[in-house]
Parts: structure tokens; C-alpha cells; sequence
């Protein structure tokens, strides 16, 4: 059927193309169809040709050579360089012979693009390889190299992959679209483990797969994969909203049961994902409690990922077309619109989302063509959970950093890698540049580094004020000289052990495990320290008793042997930094959405928040509300 349906594709497409293009070939490539020409350069030059058969088609066109265009490796190299300025700072250039594509990285990627794209079509039009164009990132990233590597060694499974989902998005809905629902696998009146599935007539697709860290046991730690409505055999699609692993945690889990279809993020989200699922599984062997999954299935999983920007509209199965857009809750997170059947249902999904500009990112997207139902966060959704002005939680900090640095003290901010600690480097290299805080050494521990050089390389995520100040003043906040990289444990030591005050920013955000935790044996002892949470603590970790007032915690000393640390550092809560949307944010919120949604369902929060939030929605704007527990199924069409 499918097959039939790709032939009638291809004689419509060269019914409509001129004489003189060649076509040798068409594919299906996920919901794209691939044309391959001998003379690509006839249709680069033509791009209203493509555009308005696209329209007619109702499909997304992708033009490739054929390998019979092609100019040589090298010459192609030659002519690159010809053709692109100088300017651009090309690093890198290597040839996907399974895509006909050349991937250039350059340290500016816009001058490699051009003006309206009027470079890259040249490369086109003269080498007949069609450009793929990458950021250096300016800060060297591990990450984003192994990433890279793996993809290019296995661009034909990715190819293979992209085929098969083409057969099965192009088929057509074997039933007709009467019904959606959702069944809640975790992160529902809780935090943590967020997942659920979205079944629909013709397709199933997990939205999330998180672990909750500060679990004491596998029962409570992962989501509730053993739910009659999941087999993994029936699974279409994986989509992760953002790189917490309390939403991304448990993917590679997937992979190594026997998944082999795709997964659905923002490329900052996928390069941060990788980043926290290894990091998750060092941490986990080296702490003696390895978890049911390895780093091969990390692999398969960057092996199948595919990216979308922003705005970017794609099926990924039969009858569900998604779109993701900004949530302003960390970089590359994304809330999922799903368009499901013709029209039948629109569902929205908030993953965790910020309504307010930071510092780091623009504020979470309101507007979409419809949404009937939307599933949305509720962790501040208490009544009490009132935060302060971003602007008066930045004095706050300043002021307790001033005073514990003016008593010769350090300041230990243990901060979420991905998101916070970006955020505080902000703020903190603004303040200490303007003279407004004594210049010191800030130290950037554990993975806020690797973090740190992700986000440099994608900066048309983050803010318009940041974005301005990287590409138009020249001044990147995140590669300033302020901070210093911590390369090991003797130099932790050192920093503890000079009488120099310091700024310290080290993972994890909970005290969950990580250098943090070393940092805290460490400073606890001493009163002139300071000890700052900017995030949100779970019920069960170190960081929410340290939180609560707790004068001592038994933790291993250097010798292996278990004692009471006495906590006389200061403690200190500083609210209005969270990535989260506070409870007046999240009313605000529901009120904003356009179009307004029928149902509001809630999830991501405590008990007592989830049902307030939801309690208050309904009163409010009179929305159908609804706030399952872990296991629920609810219709949502």
C-alpha cells in the first residue's frame, strides 16, 4: 500500500517538474519525500517551484543529488572554501555519502549560510551536495563531539530508520479517529518519573520517560512501565520535553527492552539529555547501584533521536502531527503540541515550562491553533507557592554573598547542571563586572562545565537580550574569565582548604550525590560559610533536610567511615530563581492560552498542589480539570 502510495507521489512530482530535471529517484524519509535529481542546481534556483508543489502535495519536500552529481571530495573541499568567507572560521568538513550531504562546522554558521541562503545554495549549485551547517561551540564541548561522531558512523541506520518511519507515517490510519487517552506512568501527584502514554486508534506515543533521583527504592524511582496500556512492540514514538532526568532519565531503559523507533526533542535537548543520562550512569556505578540500563543504549538512543526546531510541524505517525514550542524552563525545553487525526483533537503538553522572561530564555509560548485538552506542570501550584520578582531574588543573593564573603566565608550554591547554573553565571558575571560584588574566584564544578559549552553552541535558543549581547556587542557572559573550571578532587580540596573566599557552583541541586555533597562535608562545619538552594528540593534528599533546619547529617567522612556533620554554615533559601512557573505565573497562564482549552489536567506537583491548582483553574475560568494519580486513564476524546 505504501509503496503504491509513494509511486502515485512520484508521477505527480514529475508531472509538475520541467522537462529538463532529472529525477532519479523518491523516498519516503520520516513524513519528508526525498527527491533525488542528476541536476539539483535547475530546482535551487527555483525554490517557489518546490514550494508551491509541497502545498499542492500537502507533504514536505526534501531535493538531494544524486551520487552521479556529486564533485569529488576534495574539489568539493576547495570550492567550499572558495565560496565561503573567510570570515565564517570553517573547523571541520566531512562527507555523508549515505544523505549527499557535506556537514560544514564553522565558528560563525550564519556566513556559511549567507544572506537569504544564497551561500550554502552556491555550495549546491557547485559541488551539487547539499550543505548540513554546524556551530563550533566556543567553548570545546565532549558532548556535542561524541554526539556528532555517533551520528555520522551511523548515518545508514539513521537512513534505514527514516525509511521505516516513512512507511509507517505514509500508510495512512487503518481506524477511524474517535478516541484519545492518556495513561498516567508517573510524575502525577508527585515530582519525579514523569511519564505518560497517548494512545489514540492508530497510534501510541510516550510523552517523557524520567527516573526520580531521589527515590529510596526502584518501586518509586521509575515509572510504571508494567501498565497494561504499554507494550514496547506497540510503541510509534518517544517525545522528551526537556533534559531534566526526571522527564529523560529512563529513555536508554526503553532501548535496552527492545525499542528501536525514534525519539522526538530540540537539539540542545538531546545534546543535555546525553550529557545527564552518562553522567547518571557513572555516578550510579560508581556509587555501587548501577542502573537496568548501559551506555550502549545511551548510543542507540542519540542514534535514533531526531531534532526539531521550534515551530517546526512533523508527523510522527499516522494520525498525530506534532509541534514543539519554547517553555522557558531550561535551554531547548519544548511544550508538545500534538494535532491528532484530521482535526480530531488537539492535546498540549507543558513538560515543565517558565511564564516569565529569565535571564537565560524568553517566556513560555501561549498561542496555538487549538487546544482542547492541555497537561500542564503544577509543582509551585499551592496557593502559598507566591516567589519573589526575579529582580528582588537576584538582590537577595547578592546580599548573602556579599556578607559571607565579607567574613572571609565561601559560598556553596548547589545547582541543577543544566538551566540554573547557567542562569546564576549570568547574574553573577553582570554583578562582578559592574563592580556591584567583590571580584572572586567562582568555581564551576561537576557537569555545569559541559552544560555550560552546550549552551554556548546554541545560542539562538537562549534570550534576545543574551542573544544580542553574543551576536551583536561580541561579549559572551558564559566564557568570561570569572569562572574557573575544577578539574579534580585535589583541587577541590585546595579550594576549600585556602583562606580565600570563593563562590563555588558544583551538582547536584539536591545534594543527591556529586561534588556538591563533597563540597558540603567540607564547609558545613564552619559558620562564616554559606550553603544557598535555588531549586527545588524533593521530599527524601539530603538538600530538603539541610533545608528544613537539620543540625546534623550522617554522611562518610575521607576515611570511608559513616558520622554526624554538624551543620553550622548558614542556610539560606533564595526563591524567584526556579525554572518553574509560580502559582501566580501558572494562573496566569490557563488565562492567557489562546485558544483557551477545554480541559485542564494536572500533573508534576505534590498532592495537595495538583488539586489545588486544578480546584482553582475550574473556579476560575470554569475548564473541566482533572488530577489523576499515577496509573489513571483518562479520555481526553
Amino acid at each position: 500500500m505504501t509503496s503504491d502510495i509513494l509511486e502515485d507521489i512520484k508521477k505527480e512530482i514529475l508531472s509538475k517538474l520541467p522537462d529538463e530535471i532529472q529525477v532519479s529517484k523518491v523516498e519516503f524519509e520520516g513524513p519528508e519525500v526525498v527527491v533525488y535529481t542528476k541536476n539539483p542546481e535547475i530546482i535551487t534556483e527555483n525554490g517557489d517551484l518546490i514550494r508551491s508543489l509541497a502545498k499542492e502535495l500537502r507533504k514536505r519536500i526534501i531535493i538531494r543529488s544524486d551520487k552521479s552529481a556529486l564533485l569529488e571530495p576534495e574539489p568539493t573541499i576547495n570550492k567550499i572554501h572558495e565560496i565561503v568567507p573567510d570570515g565564517a572560521e570553517i573547523t571541520d568538513i566531512y562527507f555523508d555519502t549515505v544523505t549527499c550531504e557535506v556537514v560544514i562546522t564553522a565558528k560563525k554558521p550564519g556566513l556559511v549560510i549567507g544572506k537569504y541562503g544564497v551561500t550554502s545554495r552556491n555550495i549546491v549549485k557547485n559541488t551539487g551536495w547539499a550543505p548540513k551547517i554546524l556551530r563550533t561551540p566556543p567553548i570545546s564541548s565532549d558532548i556535542i563531539g561524541k554526539i556528532r561522531t555517533i551520528q555520522k558512523n551511523s548515518s545508514k541506520d539513521r537512513k534505514k530508520l527514516q525509511q521505516r518511519l516513512g512507511r509507517q507515517i505514509h500508510q495512512g490510519s487503518k481506524y477511524p479517529n474517535d478516541w484519545a487517552r492518556v495513561t498516567s506512568m508517573g510524575g502525577f501527584k508527585e515530582v519525579g518519573r514523569s511519564s505518560m502514554l497517548l494512545q489514540t486508534p492508530n497510534s501510541r506515543v510516550l510523552l517523557d520517560c524520567g527516573v526520580n533521583v531521589a527515590a529510596s527504592d526502584n518501586k518509586n524511582a521509575f515509572p510504571y512501565l508494567n501498565a497494561p496500556e504499554f507494550s514496547i512492540e506497540e510503541l510509534d514514538a518517544v517525545i522528551i520535553s526537556h533534559a531534566h532526568l526526571d522527564h529523560c532519565g529512563f529513555v536508554p531503559y526503553l532501548f535496552h527492552y527492545g525499542y528501536d523507533g525514534p525519539v522526538y526533542c530540540t537539539t540542545p535537548t538531546r545534546d543535555l539529555t546525553t550529557l545527564l543520562q552518562f553522567d547518571h550512569l557513572d555516578i550510579a556505578h560508581r556509587e555501587g547501584n548501577p542502573l537496568p540500563f548501559t551506555s550502549k543504549n545511551v548510543k542507540h538512543q542519540i542514534k535514533n533521536t531526531i531534532t526539531l526546531d521550534y515551530g517546526e510541524v512533523t508527523d510522527i505517525s499516522p494520525d498525530i502531527r506534532l509541534t514543539l514550542h519554547n517553555a522557558g524552563h531550561i535551554l531547548g525545553s519544548a511544550i508538545s503540541h500534538m494535532h491528532i487525526g484530521d482535526g480530531a483533537h488537539n492535546l498540549v503538553y507543558t513538560g515543565d515550562f517558565k511564564y516569565e522572561p529569565s535571564r537565560l530564555l524568553e517566556p513560555a509560548t501561549i498561542r496555538f491553533p487549538r487546544a482542547e485538552t492541555v497537561i500542564m506542570e503544577s509543582t509551585y501550584g499551592g496557593r502559598e507557592d507566591v516567589q519573589p520578582s526575579r529582580n528582588n531574588a537576584e538582590k537577595e543573593m547578592m546580599k548573602t554573598i556579599y556578607k559571607t564573603l565579607k567574613r572571609g566565608g565561601k559560598v556553596l550554591v548547589p545547582v541543577f547542571a543544566v538551566g540554573r547554573a547557567q542562569e546564576l553565571m549570568v547574574v553573577l558575571e553582570e554583578y562582578m563586572r559592574h563592580g556591584m560584588i567583590e571580584e572572586v574566584p567562582i568555581y564551576i564544578d561537576g557537569m555545569i562545565w559541559e552544560a555550560t559549552a552546550i549552551h554556548t553552541a546554541r545560542p539562538e535558543y537562549l534570550s534576545k537580550d543574551l542573544r544580542d549581547q553574543i551576536f551583536h556587542m561580541g561579549r559572551n557572559p558564559f566564557v568570561s574569565d570569572m569562572f574557573e573550571k575544577v578539574q579534580n578532587r585535589d583541587q577541590r580540596k585546595d579550594i576549600v582548604e585556602s583562606k580565600q573566599p570563593a563562590i563555588i557552583l558544583s551538582t547536584s541541586g539536591m545534594l543527591t550525590g556529586g561534588n556538591s555533597v563533597e563540597y558540603f562535608k567540607w564547609l558545613c562545619e564552619d559558620e562564616r560559610n554559606t550553603i544557598i538552594f535555588v531549586g527545588y528540593q524533593s521530599e527524601g534528599s539530603m538538600g530538603r533536610r539541610v533545608q528544613k533546619g537539620w543540625k546534623e547529617i550522617p554522611l562518610e567522612d575521607d576515611d570511608g567511615r559513616t558520622r554526624q556533620f554538624c551543620v553550622k554554615m548558614q542556610v539560606k533559601t533564595i526563591n524567584g530563581f526556579s525554572g518553574h512557573s509560580n502559582r501566580r505565573q501558572l494562573m496566569e497562564y490557563v488565562k492567557r492560552l489562546n485558544p483557551r482549552p477545554e480541559k485542564v489536567i494536572t500533573c508534576h506537583g505534590d498532592p495537595y498542589k495538583a488539586v489545588d491548582l486544578a480546584s482553582s483553574i475550574h473556579r476560575s475560568y470554569k475548564i473541566e480539570t482533572k488530577t489523576p494519580i499515577n496509573l489513571d486513564c483518562v479520555r481526553i476524546h
